[in-house]
């Protein structure tokens, strides 16, 4: 065994990541507030929900990986929306070296971390455009949102199998 903890004589595939692309699929912002004339004082309480998706491209090692965000702002008394924003955003990306026992997590964990930023400032610009603060999204835990779509599933074809 060598230091590295990796065998001798084997060797691992070198990990590579790069982005060929990435774009907004699809946008929709919503001003309901100014639609219904709502007051400007008011005490905004967002929701944010994230789906993601990943699917392999025709190219040989390449896959596509789509962010999809719903982002729901109301008034804290009123229940009123203030604000719908609905985002797919989709990179791109080249990748080889991974196991394919592990590409699944890595497609759905570490291309959406990398696209983050880039999301981020995108709600950031749309919302302060659209007339409100702009809306700086925390840090999201893609890992989470991995580990709990994996656990709907098995929950789900548990549910589907017959009771003996």
């Amino acid at each position: 065994m060598a230091e590295n903890g990796a065998t001798e004589g084997v060797q691992q595939p070198q990990v590579q990541m790069n982005i060929l692309g990435q774009f907004i699929r699809d946008m929709s912002f919503e001003n309901v507030m100014a639609q219904k004339g709502v007051g400007a004082d008011v005490q905004p309480d967002v929701s944010v929900q994230v789906a993601l998706d990943a699917k392999k491209r025709q190219a040989e090692n390449q896959y596509e990986v789509m962010t999809k965000l719903n982002i729901e702002s109301k008034d804290k008394e009123g229940n009123v929306v203030l604000f719908v924003l609905e985002l797919e955003y989709v990179g791109i990306f080249n990748i080889s070296g991974i196991p394919e026992d592990q590409l699944h997590p890595f497609l759905l964990i570490e291309c959406p971390r990398m696209l983050f930023p880039f999301l981020r400032r995108i709600v950031s610009d749309v919302t302060r455009d659209g007339g409100f603060p702009p809306l700086n999204l925390d840090n999201i835990d893609f890992v989470a949102i991995y580990r709990n779509e994996l656990a709907r599933r098995q929950q789900a074809e548990a549910a589907e199998q017959p009771q003996q």
